[in-house]
């Protein structure tokens, strides 16, 4: 199997957006971080890395809208980040999981709770099926 037959349309630009398209590489439910997510993440995952220096996470908790301004995120991203919506962020708008966990520390949602929330768990349901009693 060659790459051109895994990725499918991926990488060609949608001509309405002029995005590339993203693919699931041939295996449905997955979400390949690839060079068309790389590309269309691009500027969420450079906020994202941003928020491993405190002062910028202060920045971007005192104004979320104005610091996704600076970085010139589109609205579908802004909106991700807005709701929470870690899977949409890594889904749809391109969001490496190593960087979309930075702006979840941010904001007080660890790794559990957005496990949890990527799986339509509650946190506590998502508990009971984690082996660590009591993790965060």
């Amino acid at each position: 199997m060659t790459e051109d037959s895994r990725r499918g349309e991926e990488g060609k630009p949608d001509v309405a957006t002029n995005t590339p398209q993203m693919s699931d590489w041939g295996i449905p439910g997955t979400y390949v971080f690839d060079h068309s997510r790389s590309r269309v993440g691009y500027a969420l995952n450079k906020l994202a890395y941003s928020l491993t220096d405190k002062r910028n996470r202060d920045l971007f908790r005192a104004d979320e809208d104005g610091y996704m301004a600076k970085y010139r995120l589109p609205e579908s991203q802004r909106d991700a980040i807005r709701r929470r919506d870690w899977l949409r962020l890594m889904k749809e708008c391109g969001g490496n999981i190593y960087y979309v966990y930075k702006i979840g520390a941010a904001v007080g949602d660890g790794l559990y709770h957005m496990g949890a929330q990527m799986r339509g768990e509650s946190f506590e349901d998502f508990l009971k099926t984690r082996n660590a009693k009591g993790a965060r």
